[in-house]
């Protein structure tokens, strides 16, 4: 299968954090593929009409990619593969959406007409795998996402600070009320502290954030949404990487951030812990508990050996990840 649909949210033109879409597609391209998009349109309704056109003026081609997440774009993906079926075009759902254990408990037979009909099902979680097979799903493979590994050199910290990092999208999912929190407890503890929020706003969480730092008089960096590179270099300057969100699969964030050199503390959510091993490559508090995670970065702080150890494991990790590895998966099931 040489020529591809890649359906999903090309959204970075309009300010949003790039997706798998715009970071998979062109390392396919690399590969030889030849990919097609679709979406970029901003508004939903004419984005799914785009997809579901495109799909149509496709029907003659090899194989749809199509980026299945669990809250409204989960109907973009039934969608699609709807039409996929009655076109009879091979379609691969890649499994993203960190709620679709709740999909497949509350919608069954909805995710069965996508899931048990689909070419191969892809996740990039060994967790959102264990939830589908655990509902009857065979046909899931795990490919994980992917990094090219040599644009995220790693930073060895001789000695840590309480200089925190967070990268996402402001959205309420992602829990970034409880960063400005974690930090105003640290900043207790630790005067010098550092904030650093990345991200571009979604939901309107981006100004409760910044009104919330404002009521604590707070002194946090928010840069908005940066490229890839500009938020690479920035890691430089931060040491403790802090992931608050509820729910979550396979974050390429958390991997970026464990390439460089980070110390990852993260709430224990969704796919989480099969990413990262507790006390080996990273920390890992319950959901929302704000002096758990404090807890956690004031252990890092004192500890240098602990840092050191969590970091270089989360490093090798991380190296599972990089494309040279991850392309030979694809390509396995697209050629």
């Amino acid at each position: 299968m040489k020529n591809l649909l890649y359906i999903g949210n090309k959204l970075s033109k309009h300010g949003v954090t790039p997706t798998t879409i715009e970071i998979l597609g062109p390392l396919l391209e690399q590969e030889g593929f030849v990919v097609s998009y679709s979406s970029s349109q901003k508004n939903q309704a004419r984005r799914l009409i785009a997809m579901l056109w495109n799909v149509f003026q496709y029907r003659k081609g090899d194989c749809v990619l199509i980026d299945t997440y669990s809250t409204t774009n989960f109907w973009y993906a039934f969608a699609t593969s709807q039409l996929c079926r009655c076109l009879k075009l091979k379609y691969i759902p890649i499994l993203h959406g960190g709620n679709l254990a709740f999909r497949l408990k509350n919608n069954p037979k909805i995710c069965e007409m996508i899931f048990r009909y689909s070419f191969q099902n892809v996740s990039p979680s060994l967790f959102l795998i264990k939830q589908f097979k655990a509902e009857g799903y065979e046909n899931v493979i795990h490919i994980p996402n992917a990094i090219e590994l040599e644009n995220y050199p790693f930073l060895e910290r001789e000695k840590v600070k309480p200089n925190l990092l967070w990268v996402r999208s402001f959205a309420k999912i992602y829990n970034p009320i409880m960063a400005v929190q974690v930090f105003a407890s640290v900043k207790e503890k630790y005067p010098e502290a550092t904030l650093c929020m990345v991200g571009p706003e979604k939901d309107g969480s981006l100004l409760d954030a910044k009104q919330r730092a404002k009521d604590l008089k707070l002194d946090i960096l928010f840069t908005g949404k940066l490229s890839k590179l500009e938020w690479i270099n920035k890691s430089k300057e931060y040491d403790i990487f802090i992931n608050t969100t509820h729910f979550d699969n396979m974050p390429v964030s958390l991997i970026e951030a464990m390439s460089l050199g980070l110390a990852v503390v993260s709430t224990n959510v969704g796919g989480i812990p099969f990413l990262v091993q507790n006390q080996k490559e990273g920390l890992l508090i319950p959901d929302n508990d704000v002096d758990k995670m404090v807890m956690e970065i004031d252990r890092l702080i004192k500890n240098n050996d602990l840092f050191g150890k969590i970091t270089a494991n989360a490093r090798r990790k991380s190296e599972d990840f990089d494309w040279q590895i991850v392309k030979l998966k694809w390509g396995t099931i697209l050629k």
